[in-house]
């Protein structure tokens, strides 16, 4: 997130993006109701009515997978109308000239004509938004008053496509062309999926950056890295070489597990047999390795696959950070002790590393005294996490960019400039989604979460109160097209892709549009991920796209249906 959580009650115009902001992040969720309640303006850019909505002065509904032409219909109108910021874009941007005229054809009657939403929607959420227009603001307000704050909060909607890059930078330039960046209560915000997954990316989980989002191919990063790691890990203090080029994404990795290039595989705290895509090609790989290992708290579904599982510590057994989507680094103190030989996952992998050293015949010491140890040498090699201690995280958390011991924290970035200096606009094109509809399979599906479920559900569906809430997996489904398959509410259905079947139970209604099906993904019984696919990946993220498979619609016979799930009573 460029800005922070706190800022977003004090915004003026709220764009919500592919976020069900209210089940997947309600914490956030409370601040845009509250921002509302003091008179922001709220949109929201979903096909589906999701939570917010009822809070919403716009809910703009664009067929699936059509929303990039909404928003260039946006930018276009904004460059017509003169609601562009031009002393920001002078100031802080390069390429601008260029980018207006790709968006010459893109105006709002096309754009209309491209993703079904009535282009004077596409106009008047462009006013809203660009001008950071208050709800009551009437038509000719924008001369005489102040341009207020915006704030873009988008979430799994954009980048779980196989245009997500494209759609993300479209996004900034919304951003920039109208100076909505920079300062409080504006900026571009993904909402992150999973708890700590910025704090993950952060320690280098991606493939191409060390921590710190310090390059691979840097020569003087690597050099540093190498030393550090040669003097801490190598008695002898010899020499580490590191490798130049990036490693495998994860589904590169998945297939080439599954084509038999990767032999080996350690999988921490992710189970990837239930939350990733087309779980025919997970369990192929999975299965087609030599020797896996599996870290978890619990015997999920990817850990009964594997020929060795490390019992590792929750959240409230262990010391160490947890790093929040807003950028805030936030300490963890244990409350209980580990169960068995569970231990925390720095001292499970320091002993495996340990043990390694001494079968290549090469001792390396892999001793750190504890997590609080682990986090100095981070912020001696990362200035962006410099300043941060678990001493001083003692008594608040701290958003880095955080360089020194005496720095606050970063409330919000690109304050004075972007991080490359002056932000670069990208002139974007809409893009069909991969695998798109046809007779065989005329509905889309798109997936995502609940309230009361977490991911994969190994913790919240073991709860006895939330299962109870929500015990069974379903299917939002449009009146037409459930009437078009004979299928009723609450009667079992048959959902099939290319890849697989699962039977839910069906929820019949108007909350999805017409040609939509949603699926929660938390349910192993009816795990929508049997129906995506791990095809067509972002060309630059090589991200799946999750959030568009073709699927068709079945009507189950009485023989068949069965129960769409067990009932559970509830918990005492």
């Amino acid at each position: 997130m460029t800005n922070s959580i706190r800022e977003i009650r004090d915004a003026d115009c709220i764009l919500v993006i592919g976020s069900n902001t209210g089940e997947a992040h309600p914490v956030i969720s409370y601040e845009v109701v509250r921002a509302t309640k003091r008179g922001a303006t709220l949109i929201v850019i979903d096909p589906r009515k999701i939570s917010l909505t009822r809070h919403a002065a716009l809910h703009l509904r664009p067929a699936p997978g059509t929303d990039h032409a909404l928003y260039l219909g946006m930018l276009n109108a904004i460059v017509t109308h003169g609601w562009l910021d031009r002393e920001f874009i002078a100031s802080r941007t390069d390429g601008f000239e260029a980018f207006a005229a790709a968006l010459d054809a893109w105006t709002p009657d096309v754009a209309s004509a491209a993703c079904g939403v009535p282009a004077e929607q596409i106009v008047e959420a462009a006013r809203f938004y660009a001008l950071g227009l208050r709800r009551n603001a009437a038509e000719g307000d924008e001369n005489a008053l102040p341009r207020g704050a915006s704030t873009i909060l988008y979430g799994m909607g954009i980048t779980e496509r196989s245009n997500g890059t494209e759609l993300v930078k479209t996004l900034a330039n919304l951003a920039m062309v109208t100076g909505q960046i920079g300062r409080l209560s504006t900026g571009v915000n993904p909402l992150r999926g999973q708890v700590n997954v910025q704090g993950g990316c952060d320690m280098g989980s991606l493939p191409n950056v060390y921590p710190g989002y310090q390059q691979v191919a840097d020569p003087a990063v690597r050099a540093k890295f190498a030393r550090a790691w040669a003097q801490r890990q190598s008695k002898a203090g010899r020499e580490l070489t590191l490798p130049e080029s990036p490693g495998l994404t994860f589904i590169e990795m998945i297939r080439g597990a599954a084509d038999g290039r990767i032999r080996a595989m350690y999988i921490m705290g992710e189970n990837l047999m239930m939350t990733n895509p087309d779980a025919t090609l997970m369990e192929r790989a999975v299965r087609s390795l030599e020797f896996l290992v599996v870290q978890e708290i619990f015997l999920t579904e990817t850990a009964q696959l594997a020929h060795v599982v490390l019992p590792a510590a929750s959240f409230a057994e262990k010391s160490g950070t947890f790093t929040n989507t807003e950028r805030r680094v936030q300490l963890a103190r244990p409350f209980t002790r580990p169960p068995g030989e569970a231990r925390p996952d720095w001292a499970i992998l320091c002993a495996v590393g340990r043990r390694l050293g001494r079968r290549l015949r090469r001792p390396l010491r892999w001793e750190y005294g504890s997590a609080a140890e682990v986090m100095r040498e981070v912020a001696n090699l990362c200035t962006i996490f410099g300043g941060i201690t678990h001493e001083r995280l003692e008594t608040v958390g701290l958003q880095w960019p955080c360089p020194t011991p005496e720095h606050p924290g970063t409330l919000f970035l690109h304050a004075e400039q972007f991080s490359r200096g002056r932000g670069r606009f990208h002139a974007t094109s809409p893009a069909p989604p991969f695998e798109p509809t046809d007779d065989a399979y005329p509905l889309v599906l798109s997936t995502g979460r609940i309230l009361y479920h977490y991911n994969g559900g190994p913790m919240t569906r073991r709860a006895a109160p939330l299962d109870w809430r929500e015990p069974r997996a379903y299917a939002e489904i449009h009146l037409e097209d459930a009437a078009r398959a004979g299928v009723r509410d609450g009667q079992a259905c048959l959902i099939s892709s290319r890849r697989g079947s699962i039977r839910v139970q069906a929820r019949v209604g108007e909350v999805v549009p017409v040609g939509m099906i949603y699926v929660p993904f938390h349910f192993r019984e009816a795990a929508a991920n049997l129906l995506t696919h791990a095809d067509g990946l972002d060309a630059g993220a090589k991200t799946p796209e999750y959030k568009y498979a073709a699927v068709r619609l079945e009507r189950l016979r009485a023989e068949r249906a069965g129960a769409a799930g067990a009932a559970h009573p509830p918990p005492e």
